[in-house]
């Protein structure tokens, strides 16, 4: 439902607080008046593009995470969450047009940003044993009210963003106005856009569609043909991945000693990572079992390869998705924007400058890291999008046809994830 729609059911309490906030000047005891003053103020656009602009990161983080959910209602105890997971130290105030730092920890580069935090307080001084003249102290400015998840809730709830439902079935639930989300995805999406670097196609670039899909039939086709040895821990032998490396259409290192590697699959530590997600896709579809110290072909794997059907792409991007949720709570908008604002050659740095706000650090993954090696790569190996090297711009990216229509056709439940095992996934990122 949309805006009008919504607040034809809500109460003249919550319509008054609605109206207050945006300073509609109206009768207040009018359900009328206060739902047709509050639809003339919101459908101005000037209003709406000025309310956009006093958001906070976290209002940001939060409103992002509905914008490309398909679902028009969630539970009280899902928007805590998500109100919860919007407020992390990730980014320093800054204003508008900001350049990103090394760090990572630029904002939103067209919204102005008020993180809002307690100063410390200044120790007392000791009374003096002298008398001293008593002079008039100013008043004590209160302190702000700490924030809370549940606050957020409420204050999205005064602004017209949340409504309780009016059905039987909806009533415990709360629903978002299609035609606001819809407006807030197209006011971030031109502000983003303001702050990307549109190029010309450049003179080389790489393209990988279709070659992980092929891949995954060559693993599996490795697995049928060689007596594949385990060790202890269950991994390949180096000597074994060197052979299927060389077989695959993207070469790729052997993993070395130190440094981490953990939270995105269950082989990440052992194999490269396009080899883990290729490994672990097979895995958890029943393609491969690791039986005895061995690496063996299933039935249905074994069924597959016979048939000479590839694995389907979108069914890969799905899979992805579950198991890059566990570090990346958001890859799947990020997914989205990126498909949003790619469409055409844009430069990685621009790109980076919008979108690293709103990624999380993992660990020792920073935002930066996160977008590039574990979202941008990864899809340029799906064939979702396309990785080119200008002479001026540095690297810049695009969104292939074929990776539009698997972002946009493909949508994954925020709960469903791949359960990894404990060494694989540490329960909390610090």
């Amino acid at each position: 439902m949309n805006l009008a729609d919504m607040l034809s059911y809500a109460d003249i309490h919550q319509l008054n607080r609605i109206a207050d906030h945006y300073a509609c000047d109206c009768n207040t005891n009018s359900k009328r008046e206060l739902i047709q003053s509050i639809l003339n103020t919101l459908n101005r656009k000037d209003v709406f593009e000025r309310y956009v602009e006093t958001l906070s990161v976290e209002d940001i983080r939060f409103l992002n995470s509905l914008v490309f959910d398909p679902r028009d209602a969630y539970s009280l105890e899902e928007l805590l969450a998500r109100a919860q997971i919007s407020r992390y130290e990730a980014a320093k105030p800054a204003a508008i047009g900001t350049a990103p730092s090394e760090a990572g920890s630029e904002i939103l580069s067209t919204i102005t940003v008020d993180l809002r935090g307690r100063e410390d307080a200044k120790p007392a001084k000791k009374e003096s044993k002298k008398r001293e003249s008593k002079k008039a102290k100013p008043p004590a400015e209160p302190e702000p009210p700490q924030w809370s998840p549940r606050q957020m809730i409420v204050k999205f709830a005064h602004q017209g963003w949340l409504f309780n439902g009016y059905s039987h079935h909806t009533k415990y639930l709360y629903q978002v106005p299609a035609d606001l989300k819809r407006r807030f995805g197209d006011s971030l999406a031109r502000a983003f856009q303001k702050q990307l670097r549109v190029i010309d196609e450049p003179s080389a670039y790489r393209d990988e569609q279709r070659m992980l899909v092929e891949d995954i039939g060559k693993l599996l086709s490795f697995a049928d043909r060689y007596e594949v040895e385990l060790n202890a821990e269950g991994t390949m032998y180096k000597r074994s991945q060197q052979m299927i490396l060389e077989t695959f259409n993207v070469k790729e290192e052997l993993v070395g000693k130190g440094g981490w590697r953990f939270g995105y699959g269950r082989k990440i530590k052992d194999y490269p990572n396009r080899f883990s997600l290729i490994y672990d896709y097979c895995f958890y579809n029943n393609l491969i079992e690791e039986a005895d110290g061995m690496l063996l072909l299933t039935e249905k794997g074994r069924a597959q390869l016979l048939e000479g059907r590839p694995a389907d792409p979108g069914a890969v991007y799905q899979f992805w998705l579950k198991l890059y949720k566990n570090p990346i709570h958001n890859v799947q908008t990020l997914v989205h924007w990126i498909e949003r604002l790619a469409g055409r050659w844009v430069t990685l740095e621009t790109l980076s400058r919008v979108l690293t706000p709103l990624i999380k650090p993992y660990y020792y993954d920073s935002p930066e890291s996160i977008l590039t090696t574990r979202i941008v790569l990864m899809m340029m190996h799906q064939g979702l999008l396309r990785i080119g090297e200008h002479p001026e711009e540095g690297t810049v990216v695009e969104m292939t046809k074929l990776g539009s229509s698997i972002v946009r056709g493909v949508y994954v439940p925020d709960d469903e994830k791949i359960a990894l095992p404990a060494d694989a996934a540490p329960e909390a990122a610090p």
